[in-house]
C-alpha cells in the first residue's frame, strides 16, 4: 500500500475492562500502521478509588516506560495531544469500555415471535441484563405491568414492534404504560429509552415519553418488514447510549470521552465491527467467528459475508458475575472439562472467591486448570447462545454442530494470560468445537476491539496491523467428524511441505495429532478419511488442501464432533491429560 494514503499519526487506544485498563500505541513506521507496545494497570472503577482515570493514566505511565515516549504532562499528568514539536504527546485517542454492571434492560415489543426476539437480540449486543419483557401475549393487567417495571428500576429500555407504516394502536397503548412507569420514578432514576419500532409513530414517542425517562433516542425500526430485520443502525445507536449511560454511573468515563473525541465505544460493539469489517475485507466465503472470554462478559461475533451476529452475555464473564454462574449450567458441567480430582464444594468456593476478588491471577496450576475448566464451560454456552442467531444459511443441517468457518480467533485475559499457546489452542477447541478445515489465531495483546475503535481515525490501521503479525497464528486445525470406538483409525494424513519432505500421521478416534508445520510456511495436505469420516472435504471425501503453518503447525483435531467425554471421571481425567500432553502440556 503506497505510504502516501496513510496519514502519519500517532493514535494511543486504552481500553478500559473489569479488571485491567491497557493503553496501546499504534503509530506509523516506513509508511504502514504497526503496533508499538502496550502497558496495563488494574481498573479502578471499584473501591476505593471509583476512578477509571487513576487507572488510565496508571496505563499510559506504563507504556511511557515501555516505549520511552512522554504521553502525560509532567506537571498536571494531563494527556498530552496532538503531538508536540520535541516528539511528546500523541496525535489522536480512542477508547473501548466493557467496564462496569450489566444494564438493567426492559425490551418491549408487540408479537413475541417477531419484533420482541429482534429487541431481545439488539439488547444482547451490549452488556445488558434483561429484566422485564413486554408485548402483546402479555397476560398482565396495565398496572401490574407498570409495577413490574417500576420494581426492575431498568437502566435503560429498548422499544419495538410494529412494521414502518403499519399498525400504530398497541404501541401506543405500550408507550402509554411505558411513560408513567417512567413518570414514577425518581427523576435522577428515570431510565434511557431507545425506540427502534415504527417510524411513524416517532413523533408520540416524542409527546409521550420525551419529558419522563432520562434519554431519548429514535433509530431505525429493527423489523421494518415481517420478513427483514436491520440491527446494525439499532447497535450503533445502543453503543452510544450505552457510553452516556456510563458517563453517568462511572467517574472518568466523560473525562476519557473528551479525550477521545467521542471515539469511545463499548468494547463488545467495537469488536463486532471490526469482524464486520474483515468478513468483509477477506469476501469470507464462510464465516469469520471471534470470541472474547472476560471479566465482565464472554463476548461472541461472527460475520457473514458482511453480515454480523454479535453476542454480548455479562452471565458469562468471569469476574464479578461468576457467582451466579450455577443458575446457568448445572456444577457437573464445569467439572466435566477437569482434570483434577476435587469435589463440588471446592469449585463452587472458587467461583465466589473469584467473584469477590476478579483481578486475581491463578497461584497454582490446580487453580489455573479450574480457571480453565470455568472459561471452558463459560465460552461453550456463550457461542451455543449466539449460534441461535446466525443466519439461516450459517445453521448446519444436523443440530448440535458449528457452520464451517473461514478464521477463528480468540482472544480474552483467561485465554492469553499465564498461557502456554497449546492450552489457548485446546481450551478454544474444546469450547467451540469448530467443524472443518481453518486456521486459527490468538489475539493475544486483545487488540481487535482497539481496531474496531481505531478504524474510525484510519480505514488503513486494521488491515495493516493485523497483517504485520501482530496476532499469533497457531496453526491449521483439522476436525474430523467422526463416530466409533476410542482408538479406530479414522483418518490417514500426509503433510507435503515445500522442500519435497514429508510427515504422515495414523489419526484415531478420540485423539489429537500434530504435524510440524512452522509459522509463515505453507504445505499441502492429503486427508483419506476411513469409515465415512468427514474431515472438512464431506462424508469419506479424500482430498488434497493447502494449510498454513503456526505455532502449533497443523492440529488434527478427531476427538469427535460433538465432543466426546467420557462419564467416568478416572478414564475421562486420564483422557484429558493425554489431550493436554499432545498440545505441550
Amino acid at each position: 500500500m503506497p505510504a502516501s494514503l496513510v496519514q502519519n499519526e500517532s493514535i494511543l487506544a486504552i481500553d478500559v475492562g473489569a479488571s485491567a485498563t491497557r493503553a496501546v500505541l499504534f503509530d506509523v513506521v516506513e509508511g504502514q500502521y504497526r503496533f508499538v507496545a502496550s502497558g496495563q494497570a488494574p481498573s479502578t472503577a471499584e473501591a476505593p478509588f471509583k476512578d477509571i482515570g487513576i487507572g488510565v493514566r496508571e496505563a499510559i505511565t506504563n507504556l511511557q516506560k515501555v516505549t520511552g515516549a512522554i504521553l502525560l504532562g509532567p506537571q498536571d499528568n494531563n494527556l498530552i495531544a496532538p503531538s508536540q514539536p520535541d516528539g511528546s504527546g500523541v496525535d489522536a485517542v480512542v477508547a473501548t469500555l466493557s467496564v462496569g454492571p450489566a444494564v438493567k434492560t426492559v425490551v418491549v415489543g408487540l408479537l413475541s415471535d417477531v419484533s420482541l426476539q429482534s429487541a431481545r437480540r439488539l439488547a444482547e449486543s451490549t452488556y445488558s441484563r434483561i429484566v422485564d419483557t413486554l408485548d402483546l401475549s402479555d397476560h398482565r393487567r396495565p398496572d401490574q405491568q407498570m409495577d413490574s417495571i417500576v420494581r426492575s428500576r431498568p437502566d435503560l429500555v429498548l422499544l419495538a414492534g410494529g412494521t414502518d407504516g403499519g399498525a400504530s394502536r398497541s404501541i401506543q397503548k405500550m408507550l402509554e404504560a411505558i411513560g408513567l412507569a417512567c413518570y414514577l420514578m425518581p427523576m435522577e432514576k428515570r431510565p434511557m429509552v431507545l425506540y427502534a419500532g415504527n417510524q411513524k409513530l416517532a413523533n408520540d414517542v416524542k409527546e409521550l415519553l420525551g419529558g419522563h425517562v432520562g434519554k431519548l433516542e429514535i433509530t431505525h425500526n429493527v423489523r421494518p418488514s415481517l420478513e427483514t430485520e436491520d440491527l446494525d443502525p439499532g447497535r450503533h445507536e445502543l453503543a452510544l447510549l450505552m457510553m452516556k449511560l456510563r458517563q453517568r454511573q462511572i467517574k472518568g468515563v466523560e473525562e476519557l470521552n473528551l479525550w477521545t473525541a467521542g471515539n469511545l465505544l463499548p468494547t463488545a460493539y467495537a469488536q463486532g465491527r471490526i469482524i464486520r469489517f474483515l468478513s468483509r475485507l477477506y469476501e469470507s466465503t464462510r464465516g469469520l467467528l471471534c470470541v472474547n472470554v472476560g471479566a465482565s462478559a464472554t463476548s461472541v461475533a461472527a460475520g457473514f459475508n458482511g453480515e454480523l451476529t454479535l453476542g454480548v452475555y455479562p452471565q458469562y464473564g468471569l469476574g464479578e458475575n461468576l457467582a451466579g454462574l450455577l443458575q446457568q449450567t448445572d456444577i457437573n458441567d464445569i467439572m466435566r472439562w477437569l482434570q483434577l480430582d476435587i469435589s463440588q464444594n471446592m469449585v463452587r468456593e472458587y467461583l465466589f472467591q473469584k467473584s469477590l476478588y476478579p483481578s486475581s491471577i491463578p497461584a497454582t496450576k490446580d487453580e489455573q486448570a479450574l480457571s480453565h475448566a470455568i472459561a471452558r464451560q463459560a465460552l461453550y454456552l456463550a457461542v451455543r447462545a449466539a449460534q441461535k442467531d446466525f443466519p439461516a444459511h450459517a445453521r448446519p443441517a444436523r443440530t448440535g454442530l458449528m457452520p464451517p468457518l473461514d478464521l477463528l480467533l480468540g482472544g480474552g485475559g483467561v485465554i492469553n494470560e499465564e498461557t502456554s499457546l497449546g492450552q489457548s489452542l485446546l481450551l478454544l477447541l474444546d469450547a467451540i468445537q469448530p467443524v472443518g478445515i481453518m486456521p486459527i489465531l490468538l489475539d493475544q495483546n486483545n487488540l481487535l476491539p482497539l481496531l474496531g475503535v481505531a478504524a474510525s481515525r484510519s480505514h488503513y490501521l486494521p488491515v495493516q496491523v493485523i497483517e504485520s503479525g501482530a496476532f499469533i497464528g497457531l496453526g491449521t486445525v483439522v476436525s474430523v467428524i467422526a463416530s466409533g470406538n476410542y482408538g479406530d483409525q479414522v483418518l490417514r494424513a500426509r503433510l507435503a511441505y515445500a522442500d519435497g519432505t514429508e510427515a504422515r500421521a495414523e489419526v484415531k478416534f478420540g485423539g489429537l495429532e500434530i504435524l510440524p508445520l512452522p509459522s509463515g510456511q505453507s504445505a499441502r495436505l492429503s486427508l483419506q478419511p476411513l469409515r465415512r469420516a468427514d474431515a472438512g472435504l464431506g462424508p469419506g471425501r479424500s482430498g488434497v488442501v493447502p494449510v498454513t503453518g503456526g505455532a502449533l503447525g497443523v492440529v488434527i483435531d478427531a476427538r469427535g464432533r460433538p465432543l466426546q467425554i467420557p462419564t467416568d471421571p478416572v478414564r475421562r481425567r486420564e483422557l484429558m491429560k493425554r489431550w493436554s500432553y499432545a498440545v505441550g502440556g
